[in-house]
């Protein structure tokens, strides 16, 4: 058994941020697999081309959102993963596979959280004319966008973007600020606290 620190990235799309993690090439850091539950969400070719194991399961074949999570669990167990990365995982997660994996579990937002929860986050701060937008890393909760945040980072909005615009420029964004929390929660520098607030030693 490795005695890396190994993780297992979630995603339902393009599978960019996947690729960031694995071209980050993070210390000591072990992509154990990628979960995709689209059957032609391109981050499976991705990780083809990395020789990094896939596993597809589309939710639509399941009755219910548990059976679901439970194969899910069935299907990760034996990787032993020590982090689970929400990187455009488009499923809400129970609070059985939440605390299953209990502080196990982050997730990126293309928002400065709290600002902007839930989907089409960029066009919601487009819509409400904020000058100053980001992306976030967080540890999953039992709400909707709400864990603790471990690391933010900060995109200017400007008169002449758009969505997708502002989305390209967030995604830069990610792509910078994701490795940086995987390897903070590697080294064992991430605190919670009984309230909210997320402490990183130096």
């Amino acid at each position: 058994m490795s005695d890396k620190f190994r993780i297992g990235v979630f995603s339902s799309g393009n599978g960019s941020n996947f690729e960031a993690i694995v071209k980050a090439d993070i210390p000591n850091v072990e992509v154990s697999f990628l979960l995709c539950n689209i059957e032609d969400a391109y981050a499976l070719e991705r990780a083809k081309n990395f020789s990094i194991d896939s596993i597809l399961l589309p939710h639509k074949n399941f009755e219910s959102r548990k059976d679901f999570e439970k194969e899910i669990i069935s299907r990760i167990q034996d990787y032993d993963v020590d982090l689970i990365i929400l990187a455009g995982f488009k499923r809400i997660l129970s609070p059985f596979f939440i605390n299953y994996f209990e502080k196990k579990i982050i997730n990126l937002h293309p928002s400065l959280l709290p600002s902007f929860p839930g989907l089409r986050a960029p066009q919601q701060a487009l819509e409400y004319g904020v000058k100053f937008t980001g992306c976030t890393v967080h540890f999953v909760d039992d709400g909707v966008d709400t864990g603790p945040i471990i690391l933010q980072g900060l995109v200017e909005i400007l008169d002449s973007d758009d969505e997708e615009s502002l989305m390209k420029k967030i995604h830069e964004k990610e792509h910078e600020i994701l490795p940086v929390a995987i390897e903070l929660v590697s080294e064992g520098k991430v605190k919670t606290t009984e309230g909210r607030r997320v402490f990183i030693d130096n």
